[in-house]
């Protein structure tokens, strides 16, 4: 789990000076490494956050690139889930992402003491099993370094 509240000095440092710190280059590491991903946002003025989106935009333009993604958000009200929708499943498609047929969206009427086994729940359910399947039908990441080395470096000095 990234918490990008965590990384948003290092987000915007990154946006204005091109190389990432440490912890901002641990998460972009982490993210370019996932089998998938579950993308998760509050939902800011009918969108996602200005933070989530930085984070993006600092994500090296292949990273995601048909990586399974399920998308989530959550929203003081029902009437802000079509932002799914809108904004977030149109990132993720510029991204090159596949994303899952089902998003999740919970607003503040799906929590309480009935939610255990409620339609949130079913939703949740229906995303991950979609997300799963995704995965299982792919190979795993494999992320190379470009600066490894392909050859030992013992033989490199040995031969001329």
């Amino acid at each position: 789990m990234i918490e990008l509240r965590d990384l948003a000095h290092d987000i915007a440092n990154h946006l204005l000076t091109g190389f990432p710190p440490a912890a901002l280059k641990e998460a972009l590491d982490t993210v370019e490494a996932a089998d998938a991903l579950v993308a998760v946002t509050p939902i800011f003025t009918a969108s996602y956050s200005g933070l989530f989106k930085s984070f993006f935009d600092v994500l090296d333009k292949d990273a995601l690139a048909d990586k399974p993604v399920l998308i989530a958000a959550t929203a003081g009200t029902a009437r802000h889930s079509l932002s799914l929708e809108h904004a977030l499943r149109p990132l993720f498609a510029y991204l090159r992402a596949t994303v899952v047929l089902t998003a999740v969206f919970a607003a503040a009427d799906d929590w309480g003491a009935d939610s255990a086994d409620g339609p949130l729940r079913s939703r949740i359910d229906r995303a991950a099993g979609e997300l799963a399947r995704e995965i299982e039908r792919r190979d795993p990441v494999s992320v190379t370094d470009p600066f490894a080395l392909t050859v030992n470096f013992e033989d490199l000095l040995r031969n001329p």
